[in-house]
């Protein structure tokens, strides 16, 4: 070897030995420490709504600045009719985003290893308050209750009917088109809350079992979704049972649909809700063969309960029961530039407010720093 082979040969040899043994030292403390660094979820997920057009370039610089250092590697978007559809005029939109404005978001998302999930809620949460979602507005001859519960009285929220025939041609072209705009791999089509179903007077339903119902109509989407090349995400409240489990009808069921879980594909990702408490549902689902989520909302020392379900979930001795437990989603449920804002605050030492936004947001911040191993803030 020559004399200068030699003076670079030496440096690096002792650099090598110098990170042998650091990794070496670490590795003693690991071990005398009992220090452990959680790998990485396989999801790391954000569920917001769609932002309007006005908001789009706030949406990019959240995208690109924001939620990479949170280590978000799934944005859900719930764009619902807030898009500006072009294969159906009726439900056309000039203040919602349109194509253009959606693939620069996945274009921000891409460039961050971010994947962008799009949602339109299917079957139930047709309705808010007296007003009907578009779907009903444009066609009032796919509501599950024609003419029943005046201005929305006496209902949370309206559901179109599963069995007519041609509801699943207009909500299909829907979903197409705003699948190939986000060019999405997964999509999410809600299903939760549904309480109107089976109903009496719907010449279609009435006297059907409430779980054959349910369980056809997830089938249905999750087949189209699958010829189209989309994974299907939905909500799982209704495959729980309200009564055994003493979850109630809101996040779980009560009115007969819980069993429906045993009819349906089992490639489903399941996003598992619960805001208040954090019961163990996470394992009912990937029990059954699901993929699952759990999804907090306001409350940190909730998200925290669920992160550690997840965890010893995918700690398990079950390696199919292990890999099931997919990660954590956080919702919002407060409109994106909101959120936006509520965060910036947060990240700026501001105090959290009373609100579902800043709630939420100090949720978030907390709910990553315990995923990427920090020490989350306080749920107070």
């Amino acid at each position: 070897m020559k004399t200068t082979e030699k003076k670079q040969f030496i440096p690096t040899v002792s650099k090598i030995c110098r990170a042998s043994w650091l990794c070496v030292v670490l590795a003693i403390c690991v071990g005398l420490t009992g220090i452990t660094v959680p790998a990485a979820l396989p999801v790391r997920a954000l569920h917001l709504s769609a932002p309007r057009q006005k908001d789009l370039s706030t949406a990019l610089e959240f995208i690109r600045k924001d939620l990479p250092k949170e280590g978000v590697n799934k944005l859900i978007i719930e764009f619902n009719y807030n898009f500006d559809y072009q294969s159906r005029p009726e439900f056309a939109d000039p203040g919602a985003l349109n194509k253009d404005d959606v693939r620069r978001i996945v274009k921000a998302c891409r460039e961050n290893d971010i994947e962008l999930i799009p949602q339109i809620n299917c079957l139930g949460h047709q309705s808010w308050g007296e007003n009907n979602a578009q779907l009903l507005a444009e066609y009032p001859k796919f509501d599950e209750a024609p003419g029943k519960y005046p201005e929305n009285e006496g209902i949370y929220c309206r559901s179109y009917c599963p069995l007519h025939p041609d509801v699943h041609k207009v909500l299909f072209d829907l979903i197409d088109e705003l699948a190939r705009a986000c060019e999405a791999k997964n999509f999410h089509v809600g299903m939760d809350e549904v309480f109107v179903l089976a109903d009496a007077d719907c010449p279609r339903c009435s006297g059907k079992d409430p779980a054959e119902l349910f369980a056809g109509e997830v089938r249905r989407l999750h087949d189209h979704l699958e010829s189209i090349g989309c994974r299907m995400w939905m909500w799982g409240d209704r495959f729980i049972d309200g009564e055994s489990t003493g979850l109630g009808k809101w996040e779980a069921s009560k009115n007969g649909t819980h069993s429906a879980i045993d009819q349906v594909p089992k490639d489903i990702v399941i996003c598992d809700w619960h805001y208040n408490r954090a019961p163990d549902t996470p394992r009912h689902f990937v029990d059954k063969g699901f993929s699952v989520v759990a999804c907090p909302w306001r409350k940190t020392e909730v998200a925290l309960e669920q992160l550690e379900m997840i965890r010893e979930i995918r700690g398990g001795s079950g390696s199919a029961e292990a890999s099931g437990a997919f990660g954590m989603m956080q919702t919002t449920w407060c409109g994106f530039a909101p959120f936006v804002r509520a965060y910036h605050r947060l990240c700026d030492g501001e105090e959290a407010q009373e609100n579902a936004a800043s709630e939420s947001a100090r949720c978030f911040i907390s709910l990553f720093e315990k995923m990427n191993g920090k020490n989350a803030i306080s749920p107070e």
